[in-house]
């Protein structure tokens, strides 16, 4: 049995500091490089955030599979291993990522709650040793059911069982700051800023009335998620939030707003 089976998707550095020797364990780090080098979870494995992301159409959307192959190869992906996964900035790029491990199928994951922030809080050491590269022959399956496409949400917007959490600022949202062709937001979105769900007062962890801040807005585990930002980095968070709180149906949307915000034919609300 893992040494990690026991433990929820969110776990805390206490528990990561007893397992850092387990043979299963995949540690990545999505802090930027400096950061990464100037210190990082010991046995922890960089990755360049540009890498999980599509240039084109749009950057919230997911690199194809031989791109992904390849980095999971440098991972040494293999199906029994556990991924921890970890950021400097509270969850955004590591939510992305696990979205990621979703896409590929692989379950065995967790997130370390207020990453870097958290683990340096707590007292744990880090390092500036880097683990010795790898190569593996990795042939993935990619699966849709984590994301949602342009086509999908347009086919959704109005049922009663969805909510749209948007994660962008509220400026972006009302569309006073533009950053596409179009400003404001998607109609029925609700608001609710990825950096609301984090408690700064404890390095950044998931904030522990989250659920109930969510159900204020409508946010609910009866309805279906579909959580999107300007690239999908700031909705990583908000992907992860949401499944770490159990809710069953949890999408992102990945072309997120620099797809719908510059598509010529989506309807737009301020």
């Amino acid at each position: 049995m893992s040494a990690f089976a026991t433990l929820p998707l969110v776990i805390e550095p206490a528990d990561l500091a007893t397992r850092l020797g387990a043979p299963e364990l995949i540690l990545v780090d999505l802090s930027p490089a400096a950061r990464y080098a100037e210190g990082h979870i010991p046995g922890a494995r960089a990755l360049d955030t540009k890498r999980t992301q599509a240039s084109l159409p749009a950057p919230g959307l997911p690199p194809g599979k031989d791109q992904l192959e390849a980095l999971f190869g440098e991972l040494g992906h293999h199906p029994d291993a556990v991924y921890v996964v970890y950021d400097d900035e509270g969850g955004g790029w590591a939510g992305r990522f696990i979205w990621l491990l979703d896409m590929i199928g692989h379950r065995h994951y967790h997130f370390l709650n207020g990453g870097l922030q958290a683990w340096l809080g707590d007292g744990y050491s880090v390092t500036q040793d880097v683990p010795p590269a790898l190569s593996r022959s990795v042939n993935l399956t990619l699966h849709d059911e984590p994301t949602a496409s342009l086509d999908y949400l347009q086919s959704r917007l109005g049922a009663d069982d969805l909510a749209i959490w948007d994660a962008r600022s509220p400026a972006e949202f009302s569309g006073e700051k533009v950053l596409a062709s179009k400003g404001g937001h998607i109609p029925g979105a609700v608001n609710f800023e990825w950096t609301a769900g984090m408690d700064t007062q404890r390095q950044l962890r998931i904030r522990n009335d989250l659920a109930q801040a969510l159900e204020q807005l409508g946010i609910t585990p009866d309805k279906e998620i579909i959580t999107h930002c300007q690239t999908h980095r700031r909705s990583g968070f908000t992907y992860l939030a949401a499944k770490a709180l159990g809710y069953p149906r949890v999408k992102a949307y990945a072309g997120s707003w620099s797809e719908w915000g510059n598509h010529p034919d989506t309807p737009v609300e301020h």
